[in-house]
């Protein structure tokens, strides 16, 4: 009723009615506004709740019950931070409203205007309800921690309610704005700057507003952090673990979202910024004004003008747009409008600086150019370089035509001289050691020592050669005809901030190229309420498909694909880049009644490329990877991993085949010459259906309901010459083995029987679905979940990995019709999870992506997901993921290769490094620095009197930092510099068919589309 009234008083034309409605549906209710500030009086939808702390005292852990076990103290201790980081995130929301907005807000004269203060505190008020609510839920459970130890469900009530992702994502897009605001108003006020600083004076703590402001976009990295640690602290069984797992999920999903709306403003704010400053008539404001235009990339690079000896003439800090159809590059304009030089300060705030276009260009023409790839990439005669004095450096008369110098020019011809000076020096060397007298200044110590030396400046040229490659960004752009007609090439040089910019700047532009092609546009079908189709940049894109097998001649079924990945130390720092994941996929498949074929490509390039090919007895079923042993066993911890016998580090990487005939083969891998190692016949030589493997066996699912398990033997290969352990699961065909942890699951028509991967006891058997007809024919791991396909009906089914219970079931051909209207029975017949993404591959060759949460919750879809319009012909036979790792030594600047050379960087051939980095969740929330404002720098606290110089004081704490480094995780700390750069990933999807398939154009594209045949789909890389 309280709030009925309040709603009614509060003049609004429908309050009443969409109260009634809201009370009823338990949501917030009153019209949102979206943007802050509109009036001057705050209006913004949400009720305000007062909580008393009288009424509602700050929850308070009592003190510690005898007799707990390790964990529980553990367990209680975490609690006891959640509580205390709550009471302190709560503290620091009244603290903003009572000593800075309400006293802001009721001064006279008024420093700052009410509508700029409700710019500047948009949406506290409402966060502070949120958590306000949330502590009173929290003091409850506190009370009744040491009989009940639950906290996970408290979380999922909290935190799932569509109010608090609109309050966080509202302040979060606004926070960059707030802040230049109050930057401008510390220039332009000297009482508002008084004011804070008394503030600030007047604190115990000293923190200043921004440290108090920035905590909101902490927060949830906190929690996520605070419930890991719970999680890891909380045994299998307890009754609060699959609550807190479903308590991560969701807040993952929240910071997911932020992070989804956040981009989408940032991009719509830059697009609008950059509108701006070009003339309303030019073709390329009608351009960027239709909607049409993505914002892929965009940040502050050094354009670098080079002298014809290689010396640097001049830089300047550009602005560079990478859309996703076009290349612009812009000045930053920093204009001075009075005759004192200030700058005008209304111009660089709230929105930044403005642009002024200096050139653009259709993203299919621009072209990356390595040092040391000019030979044959293009015309030499035809290039100039681009920059405000070209016209001295563009080619005038026949003695310089050929000589065009792009920066850094000649490092590679100078190693060429320098080897071939060594070789002679190596000649005189040999003459010298024939003489018979002795000569001062000719010996052989003194020659040697000149060898010592030119073996030096070629190492140092090397390294210069590598260098230039790392942060430098070479771009060859169409430029104006010259006077004949013929056409002229523009080159233009970028310094990029680090090298990890670099490689996301060559992968962004190759990526796009792709995108812009006709079977990616559109890609993929978004269904959502505002029928909008348009996908992401970071969805995958198609970006090839080919035939499967060379051999045309037979008509050869697919089944099977892995990929083997070999890191190659050959590929250069852009190809890198460009390049599908490094190694070799191995595909699989034969004729009904007839042989087996293998077909393997290598991925070190865009395109894939056959580079070996071979029949097998029978058609291959199944194939799987197994890594060398030092590698082998990825998910278990380095305590089981010590405890382990491991078996001996010599093996190689191997790729195991299943074929009808029973039959199970090894071979090495294609760098020692895909030697079959060993083979063997299944026990009564059944079909072997699907291979799986632990450090210590190989397991087959086999036709007749049984699973063999193969130990290693004394040289680490499988032992497929004794017999092997049969375990009877059922009378119907295995068609999928999973493992997880110490377990194997093994699926028998309609049931999944768990099984102790060491003892081979099973452990337990559970119903997947309740038609005994639907089989399990697929199952694929996630977080604490498992996904599961069956051989009838269109819906998959999440199951819990610890307690085996039913989640969540999603329907299929719900997703489907949108492609194919009016086909309703839709069958799975290929399932894979890949970075947060769940592939659905069906029998009428659609796929369809799932959001599913990364972290060790519970893998719930979580979104409407995407349709591929790029599909099959006819059902995907499988779904395979290619997945490289670069070493983190590629990515090193200049600074930091100088400070670190003590230590060897790992090697580019061996073994990728695994990653060591904690899971989290990053948030990627992109706040744009003010650091380019005039003015102090943000910072959460003020650093002591006579430290206070730019270079060590950290702008905006560890917030902005993500604007430039997206490797920082947000977790109240400084924000280091130096942190160490975990790989970077790249991925590709391979799904394998019959036929192409576009489902946006004619149903068949071709003839031979009933060929079995490969897409390939790449993913922008992770960095």
């Amino acid at each position: 009723m309280t709030q009925l009234m309040k709603a009614a008083k509060s003049g609004t034309r429908d309050g009443l009615e969409k109260t009634k409605i809201a009370v009823m549906r338990k949501v917030t209710f009153l019209h949102r506004k979206e943007v802050p500030g509109d009036s001057e009086e705050e209006d913004t939808g949400f009720l305000e709740v007062t909580v008393s702390d009288m009424k509602h005292p700050p929850p308070e852990l009592g003190p510690m019950p005898t007799g707990l076990s390790p964990q529980q103290v553990v367990r209680r201790h975490i609690l006891g931070s959640i509580v205390q980081s709550e009471r302190s995130y709560v503290e620091s929301l009244k603290r903003i409203l009572q000593d800075y907005r309400n006293p802001l807000m009721e001064m006279e004269p008024k420093v700052l205007s009410a509508r700029k203060c409700q710019v500047v505190f948009f949406r506290l008020k409402e966060i502070l309800q949120c958590h306000s609510m949330f502590q009173i839920a929290l003091s409850s459970r506190v009370a009744e921690w040491d009989s009940a130890e639950k906290i996970g469900d408290l979380f999922v009530a909290s935190f799932s309610k569509s109010m608090v992702l609109d309050v966080y994502s509202d302040y979060v897009n606004n926070f960059t704005t707030a802040m230049s605001l109050i930057k401008k108003a510390c220039l332009t006020k000297p009482a508002f700057l008084d004011f804070l600083k008394k503030r600030q004076m007047a604190s115990t703590d000293r923190v200043t507003l921004y440290g108090l402001m920035v905590k909101p976009i902490q927060r949830f990295p906190q929690f996520i952090l605070l419930l890991q640690d719970m999680l890891k602290n909380t045994p299998k069984g307890h009754a609060d673990r699959l609550s807190l797992q479903l308590a991560l999920t969701e807040l993952e999903t929240l910071a997911e979202k932020l992070n989804e709306q956040k981009r989408v403003a940032d991009q719509v704010a830059e697009i609008q910024q950059l509108s701006r400053s070009i003339s309303d008539r030019s073709s390329l404001s009608k351009l960027l004004n239709s909607g049409q235009r993505q914002l892929l990339l965009c940040e502050t690079l050094t354009e670098t003008v080079y002298g014809d000896r290689g010396q640097l003439i001049k830089s300047k800090e550009r602005k560079v747009f990478l859309l996703n159809d076009m290349l612009v590059c812009a000045n930053i304009n920093f204009k001075p409008v009075n005759p004192r030089g200030q700058l005008e300060i209304s111009s660089l705030v709230p929105l930044g600086p403005k642009y002024v276009v200096k050139w653009s260009t259709a993203l299919p023409q621009v072209q990356v150019v390595e040092v040391g790839q000019e030979s044959g990439a293009y015309d030499k005669d035809n290039v100039v370089i681009h920059n405000a004095g070209a016209k001295k450096h563009a080619p005038t008369g026949p003695a310089s035509h050929n000589k065009v110098y792009l920066g850094p020019p000649r490092l590679f011809q100078e190693l060429q001289d320098l080897q071939k000076d060594l070789a002679v020096v190596e000649q005189i060397t040999l003459l010298i050691s024939t003489l018979h007298g002795t000569y001062q200044n000719l010996n052989m110590t003194v020659a040697q020592d000149w060898c010592l030396a030119l073996q030096r400046m070629m190492k140092v040229k090397e390294e210069e050669i590598h260098s230039a490659n790392k942060c430098r960004l070479r771009l060859l752009l169409p430029g104006k005809p010259d006077k004949s007609g013929r056409p002229i090439s523009v080159m233009v040089v970028f310094i990029t901030p680090n090298p990890l910019s670099k490689i996301s700047w060559v992968n962004c532009l190759h990526l796009a190229k792709i995108g812009l092609r006709e079977e990616n546009q559109p890609g993929w079908l978004c269904p959502d309420e505002d029928k909008k189709s348009k996908a992401p940049f970071w969805c995958p894109i198609l970006s090839c498909h080919m035939p499967a097998f060379s051999s045309k001649a037979l008509d050869l079924q697919l089944s099977a694909a892995v990929h083997n990945p070999v890191q190659s130390s050959l590929l250069g720092f852009s190809a890198v880049s460009t390049s599908l994941p490094q190694g070799y996929l191995w595909v699989g498949g034969g004729q009904e009644g007839a042989g087996g074929q293998v077909e393997i490509f290598s991925l070190n390039r865009s395109v894939p490329r056959t580079v070996k090919s071979f029949p097998v007895a029978s058609p291959v079923l199944c194939m799987e990877y197994v890594p060398e042993a030092a590698e082998g066993d990825t998910e278990a911890t380095e305590e089981s991993r010590a405890g382990a016998e491991q078996p001996p580090a010599t093996l190689h990487p191997t790729v195991c085949l299943g074929l009808r005939d029973g039959s199970i083969a090894a071979y090495s891998s294609v760098d020692t010459g895909t030697q079959c190692l060993l083979t063997c016949k299944s026990p009564g030589m059944q079909p072997v259906l699907c291979l799986k493997h632990s450090p210590e066996y190989l397991f087959a699912g086999l036709q007749d309901g049984t699973v063999a398990a193969y130990p290693r033997n004394n040289v680490g290969l499988w032992d497929l010459t004794e017999q092997p352990t049969c375990l009877p699961v059922g009378t119907s065909p295995v068609q999928a083995l999973l493992m997880l942890d110490e377990t194997l699951w093994a699926s028998c028509a309609n049931q999944v029987t768990v099984l102790d991967a060491s003892t081979l006891c099973a452990q337990q058997t559970f119903e997947a679905h309740p038609d005994t007809e639907a089989s399990v024919t697929h199952m694929i791991k996630a977080g604490s979940g498992v996904w599961m396909a069956f051989s009838s009906g269109s819906s998959i089914r999440l199951f819990h990995t610890e307690t085996l219970e039913h989640l969540q079931e999603i329907n299929i051909a719900t997703r489907t019709t949108f492609v194919l209207p009016g086909q309703r029975h839709v069958r799975v017949t290929s399932l894979l999870i890949c970075q947060g993404l769940l592939w659905v591959g069906t029998d009428q060759g659609i796929i369809v992506l799932l959001p599913v949460p990364r972290l060790e919750g519970i893998p719930k879809i979580t979104g409407k997901g995407m349709v591929s319009l790029n599909g099959h012909g006819g059902p995907v036979d499988f779904l395979a993921v290619a997945l490289s790792t670069l070493a983190p030594d590629v990515l090193k600047g200049d600074q930091e290769e100088e400070e670190g050379e003590e230590e060897k960087p790992p090697e580019l051939d061996g073994p990728p490094p695994r990653e060591i980095r904690k899971k989290g969740i990053l948030l990627q929330y992109r706040l744009r620095s003010t650091s380019h404002l005039p003015g102090q720098l943000l910072s959460v606290r003020d650093a002591p009197v006579g430290t206070v110089t730019p270079e060590h004081t950290e702008e905006d704490g560890s917030i902005y930092e993500m604007a430039d480094d997206p490797d920082v995780w947000v977790r109240s700390r400084p924000c280091a510099r130096d942190a160490p750069r975990k790989e970077i990933s790249s991925v590709a999807i391979i799904s394998g068919g019959r036929g192409y398939r576009n489902f946006n154009s004619e149903p068949q594209r071709r003839g031979g589309d009933a060929d079995s045949t490969l897409l390939i789909w790449q993913l922008p890389l992770m960095l």
